[in-house]
């Protein structure tokens, strides 16, 4: 089952009132809920599959979501006959009968990732005309999948995603990379069960900013738009050449160039096949969710949109900037400015780094605030995990800031080191949920009062 985020029992304090806007924006996207409605529209009653039913994934929620899929289909599908495996990061297992899960690394692949890859594949493989093939795909599933293309080795594709991770490189053009090494991703997936005959219907809970199919988890059944020119040209952008990057992986996307290898699954691939792709939870769905919940806490919610990217310091900067626009207009009653996207944090080289981007974000907003002290903030990832530590995120009130100031702490000093974490520590001010399973991106929200 999901683990639920908990609301703050602390009903009118400014505390409670951020952790209950995350905690509303968590269950939106809970796949115990969700996962059943869609199979609902997808399979109608009367077309329910009655033969063998194959279910595959990975992702942060793809274990939930797998034994919510089971749950139903015990209910609603007694004719199918019900296999499969998925996987998710450590921790985040949910109980299933018939579905295996397998736990491996993230975001850095490992060998129980490449292994239960190679299952999912070959599982795939095995389908014949009139099976069904569903696949479960959340965030996170980029590197849960990384099954190379013959010639790479996991270890070499390990050290691509360790360098793509340091160069600050955002997300999609992360997967731009690994959609061209891997044997699932970019289509893949697909491409093998359209050769055997058999239907793909894939649920999908968004991570990504425009929530494309061939975003999400790297598209292991969505026609890909890039191309190995375009994977080679991200590389040259962050420097990342031979010095860094292995030379199965560099000689892999050179031969793709050179077309000797083929392409990502294309539009073109999908023509008279049965492939669906079915976006189930997104990002704004959450911002909006949490929105409903502070309108009716007395503020004005206003959303600034869930395609928020860019370093994580950098925007809490421009956040700053924009809360004292607010002030400066004047404004009638307390206001929410709720906002989503994956910032990104560029470590630089000896620098070992504690926390992710949204205690970072948090903290250059943090810093960047010391003249506005009605302004209270939180900023976590829905997964429940911010990077290397075991916490969500972090907040902060006036409580903190004054906290903070007796205390002597220098957030700007704590910045530099890339230690956000070790700040709110210090605070008592982390967000602790552990694993959410479920996974709609970065959720930031500020409160302004009057």
């Amino acid at each position: 089952m999901t683990k639920s985020v908990s609301p703050s029992s602390a009903a009118n304090s400014t505390e409670a009132i951020l952790k209950n806007a995350f905690a509303a924006a968590v269950a939106v996207a809970d796949p115990q809920v969700i996962v059943p409605q869609y199979l609902a529209q997808i399979f109608p009653k009367g077309q329910e599959p009655k033969g063998r039913c194959l279910v595959v994934g990975a992702g942060k929620a793809s274990a939930s979501m797998a034994s919510a899929f089971e749950a139903y289909a015990k209910a609603n599908w007694p004719q199918a006959k019900l296999e499969g495996a998925v996987l998710t990061r450590y921790g985040h297992n949910s109980p299933t009968s018939h579905i295996k899960i397998v736990e491996a690394g993230h975001p850095v692949p490992d060998q129980a990732g490449m292994d239960g890859a190679k299952e999912v594949l070959a599982l795939t493989k095995q389908l014949e005309q009139g099976d069904v093939l569903i696949a479960l795909v959340s965030g996170g599933g980029s590197s849960l999948l990384t099954l190379p293309q013959e010639g790479i080795s996991i270890d070499d594709m390990r050290k691509t995603t360790e360098a793509l991770l340091r160069s600050g490189a955002p997300i999609e053009e992360m997967n731009v990379v690994r959609k061209h090494l891997s044997a699932i991703l970019g289509g893949n997936l697909a491409r093998v069960a359209i050769a055997r005959g058999a239907r793909v219907e894939a649920l999908l809970i968004s991570d990504v900013t425009g929530d494309s199919p061939a975003d999400i988890a790297s598209g292991p059944c969505a026609a890909d738009y890039s191309t190995y020119l375009d994977a080679l040209n991200i590389l040259q952008k962050y420097d990342l050449d031979a010095s860094t990057i292995p030379a199965s992986v560099l000689d892999h996307l050179k031969r793709g160039l050179a077309r000797e290898i083929p392409e990502t699954l294309k539009d073109i691939d999908l023509v008279d096949s049965q492939v669906s792709n079915h976006v189930i939870a997104t990002a704004y769905k959450s911002l909006e969710a949490a929105a409903e919940y502070v309108r009716h806490q007395g503020y004005e919610p206003i959303i600034l949109g869930d395609t928020i990217t860019g370093e994580a310091q950098e925007v809490g900067l421009e956040q700053a900037a924009l809360v004292r626009d607010y002030v400066a207009k004047g404004f009638d009653k307390p206001l929410a400015l709720i906002s989503g996207g994956e910032c990104t944090v560029t470590i630089p080289a000896g620098v070992k780094g504690r926390g992710g981007r949204c205690s970072e974000y948090l903290l250059s907003l943090f810093a960047a605030s010391n003249d506005l002290p009605q302004l209270a903030a939180l900023a976590a990832d829905t997964d429940g995990i911010d990077g290397s530590e075991k916490n969500a995120g972090a907040w902060f009130d006036g409580s903190v800031r004054q906290a903070s100031q007796t205390a002597e702490l220098t957030p700007e000093k704590f910045l530099l080191a890339h230690d956000c974490y070790g700040f709110f520590a210090e605070m008592d001010a982390l967000v602790e949920t552990g694993p959410t399973l479920t996974n709609v991106n970065d959720f930031r929200i500020i409160l302004l009062n009057k």
